[in-house]
């Protein structure tokens, strides 16, 4: 789904008093919010890049190699995830974290403290969400938002690591695409080049604030709103050759309800999970 005819997404202080109206209404025209003076901690996340960017180009990740079962783990450019519709694999490599999962003991701490605080933030959001939506469209909700995620083991913390592209070489880092979850919040990562589909077919490039994170709607929640709620189409592309030469880090959470959760008279969290990963060619 495309978003409104718009030449930037605004830019949202945690500290306005209005933050939820104007939050939900950012999604509801872009599918997307970008936060400043929130509470996430940039240096923990500046210290995940380094620390993550050197051990990826130890070759130490394949000892952690995917696990097509349970989806924790490293997955090589050779695994990586293709967009629905696409055969090609996006150019990237990424670690996939769960509390539960497996992961290097030196790195764990600061992911495991990233997500805790990233989970949190989430709930909050959420509660924005709920707050800001209709009657008719809070009545299509089996729970509360917060309350689907409540116990949730499911939500994801991914270590994204998009490689410098060759010289003449053409790929796609991340070809266009939705997210499943419910929200993804993105921080700032080390380089440029997440767009936004317009409604015309055409890319709004998102600024990329050294302390903003975004945060974008994804498929359940488009779902279980029944549409209210857009999952927007979006990319990872670089148009320069400087861009491609250097490497980029960024490091989603996906956040996923419990896989009992309705999401419509059509999917459950875990039913809709499951049609999804056969769809991205990774189990």
């Amino acid at each position: 789904m495309g978003v409104l005819m718009a030449d930037t997404l605004p830019l949202l202080s945690c500290d306005d008093p209005k933050i939820g109206e104007k939050f939900v209404e950012s999604l509801r025209n872009f599918g997307f919010a970008a936060l400043i003076n929130h509470p996430l901690d940039g240096h923990r996340i500046q210290r995940i890049y380094d620390d993550w960017r050197l051990f990826l180009a130890s070759g130490e990740a394949h000892a952690f190699a995917m696990d097509p079962i349970n989806q924790d783990g490293y997955f090589s450019i050779k695994h990586a995830e293709h967009a629905k519709g696409y055969t090609q694999r996006d150019f990237k490599e990424y670690f996939q974290y769960y509390p539960w999962g497996r992961c290097p003991e030196q790195l764990r701490g600061d992911l495991q403290a990233y997500y805790e605080q990233a989970v949190t933030f989430s709930a909050t959001l959420l509660g924005y969400v709920e707050d800001g939506c209709p009657d008719n469209v809070r009545a299509r909700f089996s729970e509360s938002l917060q309350g689907m995620i409540t116990d949730s083991q499911q939500s994801m913390l991914r270590v994204l690591h998009y490689p410098p592209v060759p010289m003449g070489q053409s790929v796609l880092r991340a070809a266009p695409h939705e997210d499943i979850n419910l929200l993804t919040l993105l921080p700032a990562a080390d380089g440029p080049g997440l767009e936004i589909c317009r409604r015309d077919g055409t890319w709004l490039p998102v600024p990329n604030e050294s302390h903003q994170v975004l945060i974008n709607v994804g498929d359940m929640l488009q779902e279980a709103s029944g549409g209210w709620l857009p999952s927007t189409t979006h990319r990872v592309a670089s148009h320069s050759e400087t861009a491609l030469a250097n490497g980029r880090m960024s490091l989603p959470l996906f956040l996923h309800p419990r896989p009992d959760v309705r999401l419509s008279d059509r999917y459950t969290a875990a039913s809709y999970l499951d049609e999804r990963l056969v769809e991205l060619g990774v189990v």
